[in-house]
């Protein structure tokens, strides 16, 4: 989370609010349940970066005690006005000093590192977010693969910014939303699945399993890269060893 950013806005958040899991986002959270089933120990949970409360919402439905945090007012102020009875709160920078260490069974991270610049930035929050896991608790960071910048899909568009190919870990890119009304293009800073793994290890992680959820021909989406290409990257991490577990999702398209 980037002490400014594209998010920080009305309009999109608006835009947000609305959102829930079409098209592409669809393969964002369709595994999460049983990845969560796996690794998860307890229902405390932590979402960082929650923005209008999507996914928030998702894990109090899956019986989840959750707290939301994010560093946008307007996201919050949305969240709150989405979910009345929910756990929102403001908070500065990014920071997490204010919450309880060794507290939380679950930290979850959905996009929200894609809006961070610096790879010193994420280790520091990466590390704080450790740091409020209970013994055999998880961080679950559900970021964009790089390959979603550079092609065409049932939610999202890149063919107006040809220079995301030239673009490096760190480097600034553009995608544009095609299921909200706000069609103003989104900018992240693209980040490879080699340096993910190296911030993980600087912030004194351990990546337990990585997905890479795919569409199936079967679906009722209609689907555009989403059955060949991975658009999400999903890490699960801990701050202790912690025994491998089963893969749960697609790898590769059936």
């Amino acid at each position: 989370m980037a002490a400014t950013n594209c998010y920080e806005d009305a309009k999109r958040a608006q835009a947000y609010a609305k959102l829930e899991f079409p098209g592409t986002y669809f393969l964002a959270y369709r595994d999460l349940p049983d990845i969560l089933s796996e690794y998860a120990k307890g229902k405390k949970a932590l979402d960082f970066g929650c923005g209008a409360g999507r996914s928030t919402r998702f894990l109090k439905k899956l019986g989840f005690d959750t707290v939301g945090v994010d560093i946008a007012k307007d996201m919050i102020e949305k969240a709150l006005e989405m979910d009345p009875n929910g756990n929102y709160l403001l908070i500065k920078g990014g920071r997490l000093g204010q919450f309880e260490n060794n507290a939380y069974d679950l930290a979850l991270s959905v996009f929200t590192f894609d809006n961070i610049p610096l790879m010193e930035k994420k280790v520091t929050i990466l590390r704080e977010m450790g740091s409020l896991l209970k013994r055999g608790g998880i961080i679950v960071n559900l970021v964009s693969s790089p390959e979603i910048y550079i092609n065409e899909w049932a939610s999202f568009s890149t063919r107006d910014f040809p220079e995301n190919k030239r673009a490096r870990s760190g480097d600034k890119v553009k995608i544009i939303i095609t299921d909200i009304e706000d069609k103003r293009p989104v900018e992240d800073f693209i980040c490879t699945d080699d340096d993910y793994k190296e911030i993980f290890k600087k912030a004194g992680l351990e990546l337990v399993e990585t997905f890479k959820p795919l569409g199936k021909e079967s679906d009722t989406y209609k689907w555009a890269s989403e059955t060949s290409t991975a658009p999400w990257n999903i890490y699960v991490l801990t701050n202790k060893t912690r025994p491998r577990g089963k893969a749960l999702c697609n790898i590769e398209a059936d």
